[in-house]
Protein backbone atom coordinates (compact mmCIF):
# COMPACT_ATOMS: atom_id res chain seq x y z
CA UNK A 1 0.00 0.00 0.00
CA UNK A 2 1.00 3.62 -0.36
CA UNK A 3 1.28 4.04 3.40
CA UNK A 4 3.78 1.15 3.66
CA UNK A 5 5.78 2.52 0.71
CA UNK A 6 5.98 5.92 2.43
CA UNK A 7 7.07 4.27 5.68
CA UNK A 8 9.74 2.21 3.91
CA UNK A 9 11.07 5.32 2.13
CA UNK A 10 11.34 7.13 5.46
CA UNK A 11 13.03 4.14 7.12
CA UNK A 12 15.53 4.02 4.28
CA UNK A 13 16.28 7.67 4.89
CA UNK A 14 16.68 7.00 8.64
CA UNK A 15 19.39 4.41 7.87
CA UNK A 16 21.44 7.17 6.24
CA UNK A 17 21.29 9.50 9.22
CA UNK A 18 24.51 9.93 11.19
CA UNK A 19 24.84 8.71 14.76
CA UNK A 20 26.13 12.17 15.71
CA UNK A 21 24.24 14.73 17.79
CA UNK A 22 22.09 17.31 16.07
CA UNK A 23 18.67 18.65 15.21
CA UNK A 24 15.98 16.98 13.11
CA UNK A 25 12.77 18.37 11.61
CA UNK A 26 9.67 16.44 10.59
CA UNK A 27 7.62 17.84 7.72
CA UNK A 28 4.13 17.02 6.50
CA UNK A 29 3.12 16.46 2.87
CA UNK A 30 2.82 20.23 2.34
CA UNK A 31 6.40 20.80 3.50
CA UNK A 32 5.26 22.43 6.74
CA UNK A 33 7.49 21.67 9.72
CA UNK A 34 5.39 19.80 12.28
CA UNK A 35 8.12 18.97 14.79
CA UNK A 36 11.69 19.97 15.59
CA UNK A 37 13.76 17.83 17.92
CA UNK A 38 17.32 17.40 19.04
CA UNK A 39 19.20 14.26 19.90
CA UNK A 40 22.58 12.99 20.99
CA UNK A 41 22.24 10.24 18.38
CA UNK A 42 20.00 11.34 15.51
CA UNK A 43 19.68 7.94 13.84
CA UNK A 44 18.54 6.20 17.01
CA UNK A 45 16.19 8.99 18.00
CA UNK A 46 14.45 9.40 14.65
CA UNK A 47 14.15 5.64 14.11
CA UNK A 48 12.42 5.30 17.50
CA UNK A 49 9.42 7.20 16.10
CA UNK A 50 8.92 4.68 13.31
CA UNK A 51 9.24 1.48 15.34
CA UNK A 52 5.88 -0.07 16.16
CA UNK A 53 5.12 -1.38 19.60
CA UNK A 54 6.96 1.42 21.36
CA UNK A 55 3.88 2.49 23.34
CA UNK A 56 3.71 5.94 21.79
CA UNK A 57 0.99 8.28 22.94
CA UNK A 58 -1.89 9.16 20.62
CA UNK A 59 -0.26 12.55 19.95
CA UNK A 60 3.00 10.95 18.79
CA UNK A 61 1.19 8.32 16.70
CA UNK A 62 -0.81 11.09 15.00
CA UNK A 63 2.32 13.15 14.32
CA UNK A 64 4.19 10.14 12.90
CA UNK A 65 1.29 9.38 10.57
CA UNK A 66 1.65 12.88 9.09
CA UNK A 67 5.43 12.80 8.51
CA UNK A 68 6.36 12.77 4.84
CA UNK A 69 9.95 14.00 5.12
CA UNK A 70 12.61 14.95 7.61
Amino acid sequence: SQRNEKREALLSKVRNLPHSPGVYRFQNKDGKIIYIGKAKNRRNRVSSYFLSGRGHSYRIEKMVSQISDF
